[in-house]
């Protein structure tokens, strides 16, 4: 499938990034010279071991925090470096690994939150909105209960519309499905796909699990321990949309032998580093 990008927005330039933190003078070098392009409508996926400096890339792209050398662009706009940073924005939305909707709001109200507190809708174009969504995705019927009253997993689905009602050109996910049991992953991959394959927006996806970077990326890209560097971009070559079959066919079992042989190079160097900081 081509990259699904019509409005031809959404594309990340990340060049030579650093980020140095000093807390109380310990010197902790997170990122070193990381580089890579995500093109408009990709969906990208970002894999290494813990620690490496993912969600501080992810952070780095949505606002929430600096870099201390090299670029981050949005469609040619600079948007972080040394000398400049621009803050979060409905252009880049984020969904966390811990649950963030309002259990005193319906979802319905949840999903019109962001619209309407930025007056980017009026609240009957909103609701309208937000109902079309939850039809198209099989959830009408829960519009008007609280968060309390879901599952895990479906407020998780909740929390996704939310941030798409907004229309950004990123929406970036950090290790979103962490914690849910394997058949509720595999719902949740599905619902992503659907989402994906309707939408126009770029995908910056965070995960440990090498089955789910697979399934679900245009591409895979796999850090190096701590300084993150890229040490490899796996090309994702399954046909979209995607269907759980595919993993087992041999092109899928490929490229995870591929990625987890990566992965566990760089998992190895950061335990033995542990091991060595321990000592």
């Amino acid at each position: 499938m081509a990259i699904n990008n019509q409005n031809g927005y959404g594309a990340i330039s990340i060049r030579k990034v650093g980020k140095i933190y000093d807390p109380e003078g310990v010197h902790v070098e997170a990122m070193r010279d990381c580089s890579f392009e995500i093109a408009a409508g990709e969906f990208a996926v970002i894999v290494g071991p813990s620690g490496c400096g993912k969600t501080t890339l992810l952070n780095a792209i949505a606002g929430f925090d600096t870099i201390t050398s090299g670029e981050i662009y949005l469609d040619e706009e600079l948007i972080s470096s040394p000398r400049k940073q621009i803050k979060p924005d409905v252009d880049r939305m984020v969904v966390f690994q811990n649950g963030a909707l309002f259990p005193w709001k319906t979802v319905v109200e949840n999903i019109t939150y962001g619209p309407l507190v930025q007056r980017k809708m009026k609240k009957p174009e909103a609701m309208d909105a937000a109902r079309d969504m939850l039809s198209k995705v099989g959830l009408n019927e829960i519009e008007d209960k609280y968060p309390e009253e879901l599952s895990s997993g479906v407020q998780r689905r909740v929390e996704i519309l939310r941030a798409l009602i907004n229309k950004p050109k990123v929406v970036m996910l950090d290790e979103p499905f962490r914690g849910l049991d394997a058949i509720a992953k595999t719902v949740m991959h599905e619902f992503l796909v659907q989402i994906f394959c309707t939408a126009s927006n770029t995908m910056f996806f965070i995960t440990h699990d090498l089955d789910e970077a697979i399934f679900l990326g245009h591409k895979v890209v796999i850090m190096t321990t701590r300084p993150a560097q890229v040490k490899k971009i796996v090309t994702v070559n399954l046909p979209w949309p995607r269907e759980h079959h595919l993993k087992g066919s041999e092109t899928y079992l490929d490229l995870k032998r591929e990625v987890l042989e990566a992965v566990h190079e760089e998992a190895k160097k950061a335990f033995e580093a542990g091991e060595r900081e321990m000592a």
